[in-house]
Protein backbone atom coordinates (compact mmCIF):
# COMPACT_ATOMS: atom_id res chain seq x y z
CA UNK A 1 0.00 0.00 0.00
CA UNK A 2 1.37 3.24 -0.74
CA UNK A 3 0.46 6.56 0.59
CA UNK A 4 0.64 9.51 -1.61
CA UNK A 5 0.53 12.57 -1.11
CA UNK A 6 -0.63 14.92 -3.68
CA UNK A 7 -1.22 18.73 -3.34
CA UNK A 8 -1.06 19.24 -7.52
CA UNK A 9 2.34 20.51 -8.00
CA UNK A 10 4.38 17.95 -4.96
CA UNK A 11 4.09 14.23 -5.01
CA UNK A 12 5.27 12.62 -1.93
CA UNK A 13 5.86 8.81 -2.20
CA UNK A 14 7.53 6.80 0.51
CA UNK A 15 10.16 4.40 -0.92
CA UNK A 16 10.48 1.37 1.50
CA UNK A 17 13.60 -0.02 -0.21
CA UNK A 18 15.98 -0.62 -3.40
CA UNK A 19 12.87 -2.65 -5.10
CA UNK A 20 10.35 0.12 -4.36
CA UNK A 21 13.15 2.99 -5.76
CA UNK A 22 13.53 0.91 -9.14
CA UNK A 23 9.98 0.87 -9.17
CA UNK A 24 9.52 4.18 -9.33
CA UNK A 25 11.80 5.00 -11.91
CA UNK A 26 10.39 2.06 -14.05
CA UNK A 27 6.94 3.77 -13.76
CA UNK A 28 8.83 7.00 -14.37
CA UNK A 29 9.86 5.81 -17.90
CA UNK A 30 6.55 5.69 -18.79
CA UNK A 31 5.53 9.43 -18.58
CA UNK A 32 9.16 10.58 -19.54
CA UNK A 33 9.21 12.72 -23.39
CA UNK A 34 12.28 13.70 -25.55
CA UNK A 35 12.82 17.18 -24.15
CA UNK A 36 12.39 16.83 -20.19
CA UNK A 37 14.75 18.28 -17.92
CA UNK A 38 15.18 16.24 -14.68
CA UNK A 39 16.99 17.19 -11.89
CA UNK A 40 17.81 14.56 -8.92
CA UNK A 41 18.20 15.88 -5.61
CA UNK A 42 18.97 14.14 -2.24
CA UNK A 43 22.35 13.20 -0.10
CA UNK A 44 24.87 10.58 -0.93
CA UNK A 45 23.93 6.93 -1.12
CA UNK A 46 19.76 8.65 -1.35
CA UNK A 47 19.40 5.92 -4.34
CA UNK A 48 19.69 8.78 -7.56
CA UNK A 49 21.39 6.11 -9.47
CA UNK A 50 19.27 3.56 -8.47
CA UNK A 51 16.59 5.64 -9.70
CA UNK A 52 18.11 6.27 -13.14
CA UNK A 53 18.68 2.62 -13.14
CA UNK A 54 15.24 1.41 -12.93
CA UNK A 55 14.21 4.48 -15.64
CA UNK A 56 16.33 3.02 -17.54
CA UNK A 57 15.30 -0.46 -17.32
CA UNK A 58 11.60 1.02 -18.17
CA UNK A 59 12.78 2.52 -21.02
CA UNK A 60 14.19 -1.42 -22.07
CA UNK A 61 17.86 -0.36 -21.41
CA UNK A 62 19.43 -3.52 -19.93
CA UNK A 63 22.76 -2.71 -20.12
CA UNK A 64 25.35 -1.55 -17.09
CA UNK A 65 24.36 1.29 -15.57
CA UNK A 66 26.92 3.35 -13.55
CA UNK A 67 27.32 6.48 -11.38
CA UNK A 68 28.82 9.15 -13.65
CA UNK A 69 30.32 10.58 -10.28
CA UNK A 70 33.72 10.32 -12.01
CA UNK A 71 32.49 10.47 -15.60
CA UNK A 72 30.56 13.47 -14.73
CA UNK A 73 28.34 12.19 -17.73
CA UNK A 74 26.97 8.90 -19.25
CA UNK A 75 24.99 9.06 -22.22
CA UNK A 76 22.53 6.17 -23.26
CA UNK A 77 21.64 5.81 -26.98
CA UNK A 78 17.96 5.62 -28.18
CA UNK A 79 16.30 5.33 -31.00
CA UNK A 80 14.55 8.25 -31.48
CA UNK A 81 16.34 10.46 -28.00
CA UNK A 82 19.76 10.12 -25.93
CA UNK A 83 19.06 10.07 -22.42
CA UNK A 84 22.01 12.09 -20.45
CA UNK A 85 22.95 11.25 -16.77
CA UNK A 86 24.82 13.98 -15.23
CA UNK A 87 26.65 13.60 -11.88
CA UNK A 88 27.94 17.29 -10.68
CA UNK A 89 28.71 15.94 -7.64
CA UNK A 90 32.56 16.52 -8.24
CA UNK A 91 32.45 20.53 -9.46
CA UNK A 92 33.69 23.10 -7.43
CA UNK A 93 32.15 25.86 -8.99
CA UNK A 94 29.03 26.71 -11.24
CA UNK A 95 31.43 27.97 -14.16
CA UNK A 96 32.20 24.46 -14.33
CA UNK A 97 29.43 23.49 -16.22
CA UNK A 98 29.60 26.76 -18.40
CA UNK A 99 33.41 24.91 -19.34
CA UNK A 100 32.26 21.97 -19.67
CA UNK A 101 30.06 22.43 -22.98
CA UNK A 102 26.89 20.27 -21.30
CA UNK A 103 24.62 22.72 -22.40
CA UNK A 104 24.40 21.27 -25.84
CA UNK A 105 23.44 18.30 -24.68
CA UNK A 106 19.68 19.57 -23.45
CA UNK A 107 17.23 19.70 -26.30
CA UNK A 108 14.23 18.18 -28.07
CA UNK A 109 15.90 14.93 -28.95
CA UNK A 110 17.20 14.26 -25.43
CA UNK A 111 16.35 13.58 -21.64
CA UNK A 112 18.35 15.09 -19.27
CA UNK A 113 18.65 13.61 -15.46
CA UNK A 114 21.14 15.60 -13.13
CA UNK A 115 22.37 14.89 -9.80
CA UNK A 116 23.65 17.46 -7.65
CA UNK A 117 22.18 19.86 -9.64
CA UNK A 118 22.92 22.84 -7.21
CA UNK A 119 26.84 22.41 -7.78
CA UNK A 120 25.77 24.45 -11.34
CA UNK A 121 23.31 26.71 -9.97
CA UNK A 122 22.18 29.61 -12.19
CA UNK A 123 23.78 27.58 -15.34
CA UNK A 124 21.26 24.68 -16.01
CA UNK A 125 18.38 24.34 -17.83
CA UNK A 126 15.35 24.77 -15.56
CA UNK A 127 14.41 20.99 -14.68
CA UNK A 128 10.28 20.10 -15.61
CA UNK A 129 10.51 17.78 -12.88
CA UNK A 130 12.33 17.82 -9.67
CA UNK A 131 12.82 14.41 -7.86
CA UNK A 132 14.03 14.89 -4.30
CA UNK A 133 14.97 11.49 -2.32
CA UNK A 134 15.48 11.87 1.41
CA UNK A 135 16.44 8.87 3.97
CA UNK A 136 13.41 8.23 6.09
CA UNK A 137 14.10 5.43 8.18
CA UNK A 138 15.21 2.30 6.56
CA UNK A 139 13.61 3.70 3.52
CA UNK A 140 13.48 6.86 1.52
CA UNK A 141 11.02 9.59 0.80
CA UNK A 142 10.66 10.25 -2.82
CA UNK A 143 9.08 14.24 -3.79
CA UNK A 144 8.24 14.73 -7.09
CA UNK A 145 7.96 18.46 -8.00
CA UNK A 146 6.19 19.69 -11.19
CA UNK A 147 7.91 22.79 -12.08
CA UNK A 148 6.60 23.24 -16.25
CA UNK A 149 3.51 21.98 -17.49
CA UNK A 150 5.22 18.66 -19.04
CA UNK A 151 6.48 18.06 -15.59
CA UNK A 152 3.39 18.23 -13.99
CA UNK A 153 2.05 16.35 -16.35
CA UNK A 154 5.02 13.61 -15.93
CA UNK A 155 4.27 13.76 -12.38
CA UNK A 156 0.50 13.03 -12.23
CA UNK A 157 0.99 10.22 -14.56
CA UNK A 158 3.75 8.55 -12.41
CA UNK A 159 1.06 9.43 -9.04
CA UNK A 160 -1.63 7.52 -11.45
CA UNK A 161 0.77 4.87 -12.14
CA UNK A 162 0.57 4.05 -8.53
CA UNK A 163 -3.49 4.61 -7.92
CA UNK A 164 -4.20 2.54 -10.77
CA UNK A 165 -2.38 -0.30 -8.96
Amino acid sequence: MHHVRDDSQIIDLPLLDEHATLDLGRRLASAVQPGMTIWLSGDLGAGKTTLTRGLLRGLNFFGRVKSPTYTLLEIYPFSSFNLYHFDLYRFADPIEWQESGFQEYFNARSIGLVEWPEKAAGMLPEPDLTIRLDLAGEGRLARLSGNTEEGRRCARKVMESYLLG
